[in-house]
Order: C-alpha cells, then sequence, then structure tokens
C-alpha cells in the first residue's frame, strides 16, 4: 500500500476548458439560433401567402334589363316563394295500422276520394256487438208486449169476476200487479234498444275513422305512410309512429309571397299591379296584383309579409318555386327613343373615391368597373353605363376585394 506521502496527487485545474476552446461553442448557439429565425421567417412567410392568396366568397347577380311593364314605372323588386293557401297534411282521427294507400305523389284527387284505409278488426267486432245488442233489446221488447197483451186479458177477466163477486181481490191485486210489471220491462227494454243504437253509431263512426278521403280537390304533394305502418293523430311510440298520410294542395289557391323591407312598404298597395317571374322561367313574364299585406312586421329581418295573387294559373307554377315580384306604379306614356334601363342591387355599389364602382366576375376573377347610375328601383339602381346585360356582378363581398383577386363564387 503507498504511503500518503507517495500517494498522487489529482490536479483539478487540469480539467479547465481554455477560452480558445470555448469559441466552437458560441458558433454552434449562433447557427441554431439562425436556422432557427429561417423557420420562423419561413412559417410567417408561409402563412401571409396563404392569407394573401385564400380566396374571397362573394355572392353574384347578373345583370338584367327591366321591362316596360306597359307604360308603368317599376317601384319595387323582392323575391319570394310560390305557396298556395289550401295546403294540408291529411292525418288520420285514430291510431291505426295502415292496411291500404291508393295514391302516389302527384295524384290528382277529388274531394271525398278514398286516399287510405287502416285495420278495422276491433273496431268491427265493436260494431257488431252493439247490432246483437241492439237486437236482443228488440227481442225482447217484442216478448213483453206479448206477455203484456195477454196480462191485460188476464186483468180484464179478474176486473169482471171480481164485479160478479166470484174471485177475492187479491187475484184481482195480483193480475194488475203482472201487467204493470211487464209494462215496465217493455220500458226498460226499450231504454236499453236506444242505448245499444247510440253504440252502433259510435262504432260506425269507428269503422268510418278507419277510412281517410281527400277534404277537397287537389294534388298529392307528399306520400307519407305506406302499408304496415303504425299512424296517428299525435306524435307517440318514441318517434316510429307516422302522424300523417299524405299532404294535399290546392294548385287553383297558388300564390305568392314575398318579404318586403319595411322601408319601402309604402310603396305598396293591396291591388297594386306587378309582374313576376319564376327562376325556373326566366323569360315569363306573370302578370299579378296585390291581395293583401299581412299587418306585422318581422323584427328580425325587419320585413313586412306581402301575398299577391296571379291574374291567371298556370300547370308550370308550382309550390315552393322561387319567384321575382316586380310592383309596379302608374301608367305613363312611355318617351319616344327611351330604352328599357339596366338594374342592378344597391349592395352591388361601392363609392371609392367619390365615383361609383362595381365588381364584376369573369372566369372567376374580379374586374373593377365604373358607372354611371341612375335613379333608384326599390333595392336596385339603374345603370346607364358601365356594365352590360348578361355581366355577372358582386353584390356581396369582403370589404377589401380587389381588382383582377381570384375569387370563390357562393352557391
Amino acid at each position: 500500500m503507498p504511503t500518503p506521502a507517495t500517494a498522487p496527487v489529482h490536479d483539478l485545474g487540469s480539467l479547465r476548458i481554455e477560452d480558445h476552446h470555448r469559441s466552437g461553442g458560441t458558433w454552434g448557439k449562433r447557427l441554431a439560433i439562425f436556422f432557427g429565425l429561417l423557420v420562423v421567417l419561413g412559417g410567417l412567410s408561409g402563412a401571409v401567402f396563404t392569407l394573401w392568396n385564400q380566396k374571397p366568397v362573394v355572392e353574384v347577380t347578373v345583370v338584367q334589363k327591366s321591362t316596360n311593364n306597359g307604360g308603368r314605372e317599376a317601384l319595387l323588386n323582392a323575391s319570394g316563394y310560390v305557396t298556395p293557401r289550401r295546403r294540408a297534411t291529411i292525418a288520420a282521427k285514430i291510431t291505426g295500422r295502415v292496411t291500404g294507400v291508393f295514391f302516389d305523389e302527384g295524384t290528382h284527387v277529388s274531394e271525398g276520394q278514398l286516399l287510405a284505409t287502416l285495420d278495422d278488426a276491433d273496431v268491427r267486432k265493436a260494431l257488431n256487438a252493439a247490432k246483437a245488442d241492439y237486437d236482443a233489446s228488440k227481442a225482447a221488447i217484442a216478448d213483453y208486449e206479448v206477455q203484456l197483451k195477454n196480462s191485460k186479458t188476464q186483468l180484464r177477466r179478474a176486473e169482471q169476476l171480481q164485479n160478479a163477486g166470484v174471485q177475492t181481490q187479491e187475484q184481482l191485486d195480483n193480475a194488475r200487479t203482472n201487467a204493470d210489471s211487464l209494462q215496465a220491462k217493455i220500458a226498460l227494454a226499450q231504454s236499453q234498444a236506444a242505448s245499444s243504437e247510440a253504440r252502433i253509431q259510435e262504432a260506425q263512426q269507428a269503422v268510418d275513422n278507419c277510412t281517410i278521403r281527400a277534404p277537397y280537390t287537389g294534388i298529392v304533394v307528399s306520400k307519407d305512410a305506406q302499408v304496415g305502418e303504425m299512424v296517428s293523430p299525435v306524435s307517440a311510440g318514441g318517434g316510429f309512429t307516422r302522424t300523417g298520410i299524405a299532404t294535399i294542395v290546392d294548385m287553383n289557391s297558388n300564390e305568392i309571397e314575398v318579404d318586403v323591407n319595411e322601408s319601402f312598404i309604402a310603396r305598396v298597395q293591396p291591388g297594386q299591379p306587378v309582374t313576376a317571374i319564376l327562376d325556373a322561367y326566366p323569360d315569363w313574364e306573370i302578370p299579378g296584383r296585390v291581395r293583401t299585406i299581412i299587418p306585422s312586421a318581422d323584427r328580425q329581418k325587419a320585413t313586412v309579409k306581402v301575398r299577391v295573387s296571379f291574374l291567371k294559373l298556370d300547370p308550370r307554377i308550382l309550390p315552393d318555386m322561387g319567384i321575382k315580384v316586380t310592383f309596379l306604379g302608374a301608367a305613363h306614356e312611355k318617351k319616344a327613343g327611351t330604352e328599357a334601363a339596366i338594374l342592378i342591387p344597391q349592395s352591388a355599389v361601392h363609392d371609392e373615391n367619390g365615383k361609383n364602382i362595381v365588381f364584376l366576375v369573369k372566369d372567376d376573377k374580379t374586374e373593377r368597373r365604373a358607372v354611371t347610375l341612375g335613379g333608384n328601383r326599390g333595392s336596385d339602381r339603374e345603370v346607364m353605363a358601365g356594365v352590360s346585360v348578361g355581366d355577372t356582378v358582386v353584390t356581396k363581398a369582403p370589404a377589401n376585394l380587389r381588382d383582377g383577386q381570384t375569387v370563390e363564387i357562393r352557391k
């Protein structure tokens, strides 16, 4: 064993790192910071590029030319839908299983026509039981009447014998009591017969309720039940029970329902002439007349509901079709040389340094266009120059929309 005097001495100073050896670590940190900054800048550049090139979603409309409308001025334009005044979902009065369906969508039905039948086995048994009770009551009445006739004969004979002093008073009283008892039994049987007759009517009504008929003439637009399904006038069975059989529309009651901005409702009057154009038939002008203005406003949409009647109905006019309505003013003579104005929605016009501009969409890219405007037509503006019929104009877009930007059109 080495002695303490001869034991090796550890030099801790040899573990120290000299300054010239530390320079490599400093460069490593600098490189790490440099590449980290490059990654951050790359991410920011990518985000800016993505935001800059993101396609804004816009709403558009096609420029159309207003019509002369027989010399009447167009005061207001509005959009709405065709809606029938008579539209009903036909349901059963009782809960039952469907055993027959005798219609399909598009079927023309007349008032009282049979649409469907329900299982009537149980109610028919109740009807037969009520009829049997009625027959039994009538038979009992007939039997009691025969007995009463014989009892009255015996009563007369007893009275004669009593007057002759041959028969006792007790025998006369028994004969009278028997006749009165039979009279009471007949009255009871007649009451039972009347009760049975009422039950027959009730059971017959239950049987009749198993047949569903059309309440008016119209067209079936929805078939809501099939053979084998359960139907009920109220929702039951955890959602597995149907509440309707069919939906019938009276096509002769079709009219237009539009929401008019409350700021322009003063321009609408009952009986006012209108022209309507269905979205499905853009070249077909349909004359109409304001039927009524619903005396209530929608506070959320700030609109008033207006109903317009067609002057002449057509099979092409179907419920829930989209339609555009132009409310017309007083008739006036058209000046020679004047052309029908081009109309665009007011929301499509922007003020840029005192100039009126619109954005057109061509090949999914915007095109800034200066326009010359005319008068107001309700929520639309007349355009005297700058756009042509058939141009696609942006009506709603982000505030930062710019010229030449690729956009996505909202369907």
